[in-house]
């Protein structure tokens, strides 16, 4: 049998990864990257970078070009879908070919595995589809954590509910019974719907890099500046990668 390590690697500062993490990419042969192209080559770069740093062993890296996603598709969970198996057919290729019986593959996840990341279920899809391949989870920091961090305030209040959900989620509507929102996965800041009402943002881009960027206030007061620095870090990087805190404050 072989096995796969998925291991959260935070959101990118190289002393956010755990020793667990560190002690997990030192027990893998190999690495397995999706490739996500130009746009992206600089996180693939930054896979590099913590295993040069972390890994004090030999190992090798097998690169597999991640296969195109429709982000416009009407049926949005079926395009989503389609997208996860053809991966999972791609890595399950890449980990038969690339590590023999008994060998240990990783994956280096940014944030925590668990949190808007699809490793574990494309790991899930190979095993259901007959490949003798076990895999193990390394829990890391999240994008969520950081931004509290930064931000200094408490992900909760006393008591209180959180609701973690996508930009188009938030879009539909606010979550029920909630007034602390923390949102992912949002291209378009979905919020600006919400800017004449009481509620208090806690905005973060690249957290955890040397790019980051922080804006926090009421909402109508600031989601401008957001809008406009997101923009010019967009053109600037060719990609973003952002996460906030909604907080309703009831005046």
């Amino acid at each position: 049998m072989r096995t796969v390590l998925i291991i959260g690697v935070g959101a990118g500062d190289p002393e956010q990864v755990t020793v667990q993490a560190i002690n997990a990419m030192n027990a893998a042969d190999a690495f397995f990257v999706l490739d996500k192209g130009e746009a992206a080559a600089e996180l693939t770069e930054a896979r590099r970078a913590l295993l040069a740093r972390y890994v004090t062993g030999e190992y090798r890296t097998v690169v597999i070009p991640d296969p195109p996603r429709d982000r416009q598709a009407a049926d949005y969970a079926g395009a989503v879908r389609d997208w996860r198996d053809e991966r999972a057919r791609l890595l399950a290729e890449a980990i038969e070919r690339e590590l023999p019986d008994g060998g240990t593959g990783g994956i280096l996840a940014w944030g925590d595995p668990a949190l808007y990341d699809g490793t574990i279920r494309v790991l899930e899809t190979i095993r259901a589809a007959g490949h003798d391949v076990a895999f193990e989870v390394i829990p890391g920091i999240s994008s969520v954590q950081i931004l509290t961090a930064r931000h200094r305030v408490t992900l909760n209040r006393v008591a209180g509910p959180v609701h973690i959900t996508t930009g188009r989620r938030l879009a539909a509507g606010w979550p029920e019974g909630c007034d602390d929102v923390v949102v992912m996965l949002d291209a378009g800041l979905s919020c600006q719907v919400y800017r004449d009402q009481p509620i208090d943002i806690y905005w973060g881009a690249y957290l955890g890099t040397p790019d980051e960027i922080l804006v926090a206030g009421r909402l109508g007061e600031v989601i401008d500046e957001i809008e406009r620095v997101r923009a010019e870090a967009r053109a600037r990087k060719g990609w973003v990668m952002d996460t906030y805190l909604l907080r309703r404050t009831g005046s």
